[in-house]
């Protein structure tokens, strides 16, 4: 008996300090890896023409914040053409539709600030669901993150795949 309190206190222990965590994590100056930040604090706003996004090619991962709600994210980043994206796999999956509700929240309002390097970026999330940068897309993110290419188009028609370009404000 006396063990399985200690595993009982133990365990709701462990589930409070969690939820201690993800709570304080929503005020820190950005994400924490996969766990969702506060907005951002740190950093030099840039202005002035668009920039050159090749350099985003060796970059695995880029942090943004939406501005409603001001909550920030870790995410892959994919450049083709001069133009920016980032995907949000498993739209489809049960484990999608419980932790990820940045896409939904950017289809409402796509505002959001890119942090890169100390840098931000204002920008627009605009969702794409189809068009020419749909396929060559899903092949770029494919060969950078290392995953099948099976499924790319068809896998953001389906909505297993929302896929964001990062516009200019």
């Amino acid at each position: 008996m006396r063990i399985l309190r200690w595993i009982g206190l133990t365990f709701a222990a462990l589930i409070v300090a969690v939820a201690l965590f993800l709570f304080a994590a929503r005020f820190s100056d950005g994400p924490i890896e996969i766990i969702a930040g506060g907005p951002f604090t740190t950093g030099e706003m840039q202005s002035g023409p668009e920039p050159d996004w090749s350099f985003l090619r060796d970059k695995q991962t880029v942090q943004f914040q939406l501005m409603d709600p001001d909550r920030s994210r870790t995410t892959w980043i994919v450049e083709h053409e001069g133009k920016i994206f980032i995907p949000s796999g498993y739209m489809n999956s049960i484990q999608g539709k419980i932790w990820k509700q940045w896409p939904i929240e950017a289809e409402k309002d796509g505002r959001a600030i890119l942090r890169v390097d100390g840098k931000l970026y204002e920008r627009n999330l605009i969702r794409i669901k189809d068009g020419p940068d749909v396929a060559p897309v899903m092949k770029l993110l494919a060969e950078k993150y290392n995953f099948s290419t099976e499924g790319g188009v068809e896998s953001v028609s389906s909505n297993d795949t929302w896929l964001f370009q990062v516009a200019p404000r």
